[in-house]
């Protein structure tokens, strides 16, 4: 039996985010993961593939839509070739995790861990038999995986989730996605642009419905504009497989048969036969793990942090939840508190990202507001690289030109949300539209935009 400080659970970027921090405080950690490798679901299924295939196909539409490389450029890629480049990127980001464990002398156990008791697991090892381990503390971050239907059969080869679409040995020439929201949209940007025919089906009146409207308005029409068929308010009646086709059927009488289905609706906390129901801990019907404002569970030295507490659900959140649950662990009287806002990003093509209030919600608080444009369009930058589509939008309050939210759309936008979010976070009388009117920006850069749209509203008032 192993003796431990703390022994984490899931090596995600939560569980990573904690057990580096109680490392470094001087715990002696483990760290327990059942895949075989580590880095969890957004290194291995989730956000880094994904993202991977993203960027090669952005890079892929760049040259199509660039008519001097029309007849010189091979513009046909398969894929699973495009898996391929995925896997390369994967691999590197392994072995640059496995090294921060190794660095800072974390125990790495590869097996599925079940409580016996509140302060002790039982690890069923990846490579046969069981290890016992105990610990003063515990932080479960075991994240979350695709929701599955009892009545859907993905065990066959036309039916897929968002991680086992990763293993398709083929390129599809149609696919239906059930599930417009973040992983919907993402895919359905993906297959349309690798020339698939893409349905993408969703379940409620609007894509993506806690985005600004203006932003959710565009993304619509530019995937409408790629090709993509959107369907709203619909729901699935049932599934069925022929011999050369997927066929979803629909509660509004519609049948619509393709090469594959992605079930792309909803996500399920990984807290199966975990021994947390006898501590106390009861997860929600999805897996999901209720916590405190300093993430700890009901039983206090257990603590929970990333997907499996629920929302946001963002891998950028659920490392800052694992080093704020550790920061307490360590010292229970920490009493930092983790930014009130978190940027979305969103990689459709073109990608998403937003911070603080939308139009709908300061509309409803009856906030005097305004609102800053830049249209990508007429910055010099975006005229020379291209990737003219898109805009920035800041919101601003009229009387104090607080920041209260920005919204982008377009080629970089989840980086060029941070420029604002610096400024956006900071106490008054700094976080106000004039600094972007009073800083000097990079020309020709895309951070331009700051300046253009400041602008653009202080032009508004007067």
């Amino acid at each position: 039996m192993q003796d431990y400080d703390v022994i984490v659970v899931g090596s995600g970027p939560g569980g990573e985010g904690a057990a580096m921090k109680c490392a470094k405080a001087g715990k002696k950690v483990a760290m327990v993961e059942a895949y075989g490798m580590v880095g969890g679901g957004c290194t291995h299924w989730g956000t880094i593939p994904s993202k991977a295939l993203r960027q090669v196909i952005s890079g892929l539409r760049e040259v199509r839509d660039n008519p001097q490389f029309h007849d010189s450029a091979d513009l046909t890629v398969s894929f699973p070739k495009l898996l391929r480049t995925a896997e390369g990127v994967i691999r590197r980001q392994v072995s640059m995790r496995q090294n921060f464990y190794d660095r800072n002398s974390v125990t790495v156990i590869h097996g599925r861990a079940r409580f016996v008791d509140p302060h002790t697991v039982k690890v069923q090892l990846n490579n046969g038999g069981s290890e016992t381990c105990t610990a003063r503390q515990f932080i479960i971050a075991t994240g979350s995986r695709p929701y599955h239907p009892p009545e859907i059969d993905f065990s066959h080869p036309r039916i897929h989730d968002s991680d086992s679409i990763l293993r398709l040995t083929e390129s599809p020439e149609s696919i239906t996605i059930y599930g417009a929201g973040v992983i919907g949209c993402e895919y359905a940007s993906i297959f349309r642009n690798l020339g698939c025919k893409v349905n993408l089906i969703n379940t409620r009146d609007r894509l993506l419905s806690f985005l600004d409207d203006e932003i959710v308005d565009a993304l619509a029409y530019h995937l409408r504009e790629q090709g993509v068929l959107v369907r709203h308010n619909e729901e699935a009646a049932g599934v069925h497989v022929e011999d050369n086709g997927v066929v979803l059927e629909l509660k509004s009488n519609k049948r619509i048969k393709t090469d594959y289905l992605l079930w792309a609706n909803g996500r399920q906390g990984n807290t199966d036969d975990m021994g947390l129901e006898a501590l106390g801990i009861e997860p929600d019907k999805r897996g999901v793990i209720a916590v405190n404002e300093n993430y700890q569970t009901v039983v206090p030295h257990i603590y929970a942090v990333g997907d499996v507490i629920g929302w946001p659900s963002l891998a950028s959140a659920a490392y800052d939840q694992g080093r704020h649950a550790a920061a307490h662990l360590v010292d229970g009287n920490y009493r930092s508190e983790l930014a009130r806002d978190i940027p979305t990003g969103i990689y459709t093509l073109p990608e998403i990202s937003s911070l603080g209030r939308t139009e709908r919600e300061l509309t409803e608080a009856r906030v005097p507001y305004e609102v800053g444009h830049s249209l990508f369009r007429s910055l010099a930058r975006a005229q020379i690289t291209g990737q003219t589509t898109g805009m920035l939008k800041i919101l601003f309050h009229r009387e104090t030109l607080e920041v209260l939210g920005i919204h982008c759309f377009g080629a970089q936008a989840s980086e060029i949300i941070h420029i604002g979010q610096a400024i956006m976070l900071q106490p008054a009388p700094h976080n106000t539209i004039r600094y972007f009117v009073n800083t000097t920006f990079n020309y020709p850069t895309m951070a331009e935009a700051y300046r253009v749209a400041a602008l653009n509203g202080l032009n508004r008032l007067y």
